[in-house]
């Protein structure tokens, strides 16, 4: 059975939900960059909080690695390029802690809007200084919100219950879903200008690195107060200290930091600035929530195949893998073909799913077409490192649909372009969903592929298959099954030959010496 490190402190619970699922795991804790370097080569999975950092090196070492899971949102600690190009699956827990973080932050506006913490200092210090701590009402305020998903939405709906008014700026944010939350959908610069508050609730990306900084306070209102549940780099916290000192920023709610832990930091000591050490998803149910989430993903993942909330590769539902078990040979059969008669540098990749096909989660089958297209040339490549690979080469992929047929149910079709050619391979499910090779460079062809095949490209005149058959007999070669396909007579021909043995590359040069025959290549599936 698959066996799993926790290496960072989490609830018991995924430790169990491991074990009753038939997992082997180990709960390790505290181990630094060599320990877990030492060990990682034994686990197919490898659970994780904010503390491990699984690096490039760490993820070099990881040869059985699997899956990497991360109880939270944030996957700051994980170098994703590193596991993509091992193919390991990189999880997170986005909707574990949702609730848990916008109630962080909605806390943050209450405490800025009414000088909460220093309010309760005073109030400690005996010193009742009542005229000191003037607030400002919600009530009828517009709360900016910039990342309207998961967390943000949450705070959104908070805060119309607090008849605030929201504006949004998300540029994946649909007007429709806009208007059921009830928020406006505005540009930044108009956030800007509107927002009495600004909660910031997206992932720090190279778009979203820095937005809050000197010219993004510039064009706010004076006496704008910031909170950033988010991401530390979303704020340039010099940016921000010199607009708290101005007065232009009345005051700012700050959960994260550009670097953490945060042990010194330019806007502590600042009365105007509310800093908690990283508690969006610091409550008993946000870490339970999260353990049981990623210990479940990972399960259905070693165990049945299923992907949720990958980070590097297209999601499997439980009940998708089962459908698309088939297809996944099929496109491996497909991408495989092409990649093996393919001889030159690869351009552009296109992916057609056509009739019941069409209404598949088809991504995770182009991940598998591009396994098997680069499978030839690369021997660790797979579903998840296919497309990193894929882009590293320039090659362009594209994919498609078309809703109906004439001659069969489902179809997927394959068609590359290299520096030289663009030729395509069909296929389709036949006879209890096997697959089938159904067209080959617009001729078409009926072939099962077995273990050991001969692809011949000929022309169609009398005397080939018996020349062939006499060939492959002197050789000891036992045909299991011919496969012929031509365009026009006395044009151009196809043949896939299924052998009980490999044919040897000796063999396959006496095949191409024959009368007629163009191309002829052993292919391996």
């Amino acid at each position: 059975m698959p066996k799993v490190l926790i290496s960072d402190s989490m609830s018991p619970r995924a430790a169990e939900i491991f074990a009753e699922r038939g997992l082997e795991v180990d709960v390790i804790t505290g181990m630094s960059p060599e320990e877990l370097k030492a060990c990682i080569g034994d686990y197919d999975g490898l659970a994780v909080r904010s503390a491990t950092k699984a690096t490039a090196e760490i993820i070099a070492a990881a040869d059985n690695l699997k899956v990497i899971g991360r109880a939270g949102i944030g996957v700051d600690n994980i170098d994703i390029a590193a596991a993509s190009g091992r193919g390991i699956v990189v999880m997170n827990t986005p909707f574990g802690n949702s609730i848990t973080t916008a109630e962080h932050a909605i806390a943050m506006i209450f405490a800025l809007a009414r000088d909460i913490p220093e309010a309760s200092q005073s109030t400690h210090a005996g010193k009742w200084e009542k005229s000191r701590f003037m607030g400002v009402e919600l009530y009828g305020k517009t709360l900016g919100i910039i990342g309207c998903g998961n967390i943000g939405s949450i705070v959104a709906d908070r805060a119309l219950g607090l008849k605030m008014k929201v504006a949004a700026y998300d540029p994946f944010l649909s007007p429709e879903r806009a208007t059921d939350l009830g928020v406006d959908k505005v540009e930044l610069i108009e956030l800007f200008a509107r927002a009495d508050f600004i909660s910031l609730h997206t992932p720090l990306t190279d778009a979203t690195r820095g937005i809050i900084d000197a010219a993004a306070i510039e064009k706010m209102k004076d006496g704008v107060r910031i909170i950033n549940c988010a991401r530390g780099g979303l704020v340039i916290e010099a940016d921000l200290k010199a607009a708290l000192d101005a007065g232009k920023v009345a005051g700012a709610g700050m959960d994260v930091f550009q670097e953490e832990p945060a042990k010194e930091n330019i806007l502590f000591g600042d009365d105007k600035v509310v800093a908690t050490p990283h508690l969006g998803a610091s409550t008993n149910e946000a870490q339970v929530n999260v353990a049981i989430q990623v210990a479940e993903q990972m399960s259905d993942y070693l165990l049945d195949g299923a992907v949720v909330n990958a980070l590097n590769m297209p999601s499997v539902s439980a009940e998708d893998a089962p459908k698309l078990m088939p297809y996944m040979k099929l496109a491996e059969q497909l991408g495989s073909f092409a990649g093996q008669v393919t001889e030159s540098a690869l351009k552009k990749v296109q992916v057609e799913f056509c009739g019941q096909a069409s209404e598949l989660n088809t991504k995770p089958l182009t991940a598998v077409v591009l396994q098997g297209l680069l499978s030839p040339l690369l021997e660790t490549v797979n579903m998840v490192s296919a497309p990193a690979v894929a882009k590293e080469r320039n090659i362009e992929i594209t994919e498609s649909t078309c809703d109906s047929l004439d001659e069969f149910q489902t179809l997927v079709r394959l068609t590359v372009t290299t520096e030289q050619q663009t030729r395509s391979v069909a296929g389709t499910l036949a006879h209890g969903d096997k697959p089938r090779l159904i067209e080959i460079k617009d001729i078409a062809i009926d072939a099962e592929l077995g273990p050991n095949m001969l692809y011949i490209t000929n022309e169609d005149k009398p005397g080939l298959i018996g020349a062939l058959g006499t060939l492959l007999g002197e050789a000891g070669i036992n045909i299991a099954t011919f496969n012929l396909g031509r365009g026009e007579v006395g044009g151009d021909a196809i043949a896939l030959v299924e052998t009980d043995e490999p044919v040897s590359e000796e063999l396959a040069e006496k095949v191409r010496a024959l009368p007629h025959v163009v191309r002829a290549m052993p292919l391996k599936f």
